[in-house]
C-alpha cells in the first residue's frame, strides 16, 4: 500500500480530495442540501480511498496511469458511495 503512495504522491491526494468535495457537494444539492457535511465527508473518504481500493483488488495499472484517469475514477467511486450512502440515509 505504500507504493501507491508513493506513486499518486501527496499532490495527488489533495486533487482527490477535491473531486471527493465536488462528487459530496453535487449530491447535497441533489439531496436538497440537506446533510451536506456528511456528503462533503463521504466524497472525500470515498474519491481518496479509491485507488487503494483499486490497488487491494489488484488493479495496480490504473492508479499509476495519467492523473485525469484516476480523477475520473475517483469520481465515479465517490458517487457510487454517495449513492449507497443516500440509499441508507433513506
Amino acid at each position: 500500500m505504500e507504493n501507491v503512495l508513493g506513486t499518486l504522491g501527496w499532490i495527488m491526494i489533495l486533487l482527490l480530495a477535491a473531486v471527493g468535495l465536488l462528487a459530496g457537494w453535487i449530491a447535497s444539492r441533489i439531496a436538497g442540501g440537506r446533510n451536506t457535511p456528511l456528503y462533503l465527508l463521504v466524497g472525500v473518504v470515498a474519491a481518496v480511498a479509491a485507488p487503494f481500493v483499486l490497488a487491494a483488488l489488484g488493479l495496480t495499472a490504473l492508479v499509476g496511469t495519467a492523473v485525469i484517469a484516476v480523477l475520473l475514477v475517483a469520481l465515479v467511486f465517490a458517487i457510487v458511495v454517495l449513492v449507497v450512502v443516500r440509499a441508507i440515509i433513506r
